[in-house]
């Protein structure tokens, strides 16, 4: 048996600015900073491009364009197995929108439709647990943007026939910059080996 090419993987990577309580959103550093650390660092996995590498305003307008978003509480890293077609904002957007009970998309089946990732999330969550970090799943992305964002990423990925996942971060007074750097690399890595 020869070797086999690894397959070609291209991910598009989102994060956040601030937003209410959070002055420092880390996925901004990380997202700013994530494709010169890995390839500065050689931590690119072969056959994965880092196309592109996006800072969102944290909003639900303009949102819409691997989505990494802040958890302030978290002490591990989660990934967000599915999203709910709900826009309920427990405060306003970085713009002044503060929906109440909305459907994210009117012709989607209402506020109770949900969507899952078809990432491999149990074999992601696996492969992250073995480099050593502390990571777990949930069914639940809040209801704020990063919800909103993911539903709408979900949906779009479901019609063009793409995968999407978002990951909660902690502060960065939780888990240290190099530390999270560190992770959002393993991700690609295990995104890339699972997907």
């Amino acid at each position: 048996m020869g070797s086999q090419e690894p397959k070609a993987v291209t991910i598009n990577v989102t994060g956040f600015k601030k937003f209410q309580g959070i002055a420092h959103n880390p996925t901004e550093t990380i997202v700013n900073n994530l494709k010169n650390f890995v390839e500065s660092k050689g931590l690119l996995p072969a056959g994965v491009t880092l196309r592109s590498c996006t800072v969102l305003e944290t909003a639900g307008s303009g949102a819409l364009p691997l989505h990494l978003g802040v958890d302030g509480g978290a002490r591990k890293f989660t990934l967000e197995q599915q999203a709910v077609n709900e826009a309920s904002f427990f405060c306003p957007d970085e713009l002044g929108w503060q929906p109440m009970r909305q459907p994210i998309v009117a012709d989607d089946g209402g506020i109770p439709r949900k969507r899952q990732t078809t990432c491999s999330i149990e074999a992601i969550l696996r492969f992250l647990k073995n480099k050593g970090y502390a990571a777990m799943t949930s069914n639940d992305a809040g209801l704020f943007i990063c919800n909103y964002v993911y539903y709408q990423s979900l949906r779009f990925a479901e019609q063009k026939g793409h995968k999407s996942l978002f990951v909660h971060v902690p502060l960065f007074s939780t888990i240290n910059e190099e530390t999270q750097m560190q992770f959002v690399a393993s991700l690609l890595e295990a995104i890339a080996s699972t997907c």
